[in-house]
């Protein structure tokens, strides 16, 4: 048996290895690969399939690395560095969110900064995600904890796409937000110019969805007076 098992070890680290006893699968033998590996190899679809990322497991790999990572339904993500093109539109809306909440009890803050969700779940052990928006501001600075954790529902959040953050911000984050209670959700796209506004009634349900080019000004649904100028939002760059 023992050369039988190292046989099998041997093989496992090229491909999977089922075992079956009379004639049914009875166990699975796979190559160990630490967590960081094994996020960064996996295909999405394999996570769907195969593996679910525990929040337990999601705090592990996030207390020993350097990267930074979201937990969304299940699924972990890399967070890569963004592009120049993403940081000056950044600064162009932050700018203007700052100007707009000064001296107001609402606060902007951007990432990194975690914000933890629960979907429609009464409880974030029931459906644990974590995410670092672009951009947040929150109204609700009491759910602010004594060790400067935050643990409320952020009123705005921004996201500012890239290639790799694309169907994970108009997909994945529309779904959780929506569920979450977040009123307002803008989403960017510096490469296509273009602006999407979403808002979502108390009642969590989607309330209204506009679509802004480069050019004119967007008002906020939620705060009557927060206004930006597309035009200095998105300025001609050649850079990436």
């Amino acid at each position: 048996m023992q050369n039988a098992f190292g046989k099998y070890l041997s093989l496992c680290e090229k491909e999977d290895i089922i075992i079956t006893k009379n004639g049914k699968n009875v166990a699975k033998l796979i190559s160990y690969r630490k967590p960081e590996e094994y996020l960064l190899n996996e295909t999405k679809g394999d996570y769907n399939v195969k593996r679910r990322i525990s929040f337990a497991e999601y705090e592990d790999i996030v207390n020993t690395s350097d990267q930074r990572y979201e937990l969304i339904k299940g699924e972990i993500y890399l967070l890569t560095s963004p592009s120049f093109r993403h940081q000056v539109v950044l600064r162009e809306i932050f700018r203007n969110l700052v100007a707009c909440f000064h001296n107001h009890t609402c606060q902007v803050l951007s990432a990194p900064f975690d914000i933890r969700l629960k979907g429609y779940a009464e409880k974030f052990s029931e459906d644990p995600n974590v995410v670092q928006p672009d951009l947040v501001v929150i109204c609700d600075e009491e759910n602010v904890t004594e060790d400067g954790r935050y643990e409320g529902i952020p009123t705005l959040i921004v996201e500012i796409l890239s290639s790799s953050t694309r169907g994970k911000d108009m997909i994945s984050k529309l779904d959780l937000y929506v569920r979450s209670g977040i009123r307002e959700y803008w989403i960017i796209d510096p490469i296509g110019g273009q602006f999407l506004q979403y808002a979502f009634s108390i009642e969590r349900e989607p309330e209204d969805v506009h679509v802004f080019e480069k050019t004119g000004t967007v008002e906020s649904v939620f705060f009557p007076g927060l206004v930006l100028d597309l035009a200095t939002i998105f300025p001609d760059q050649k850079q990436g």
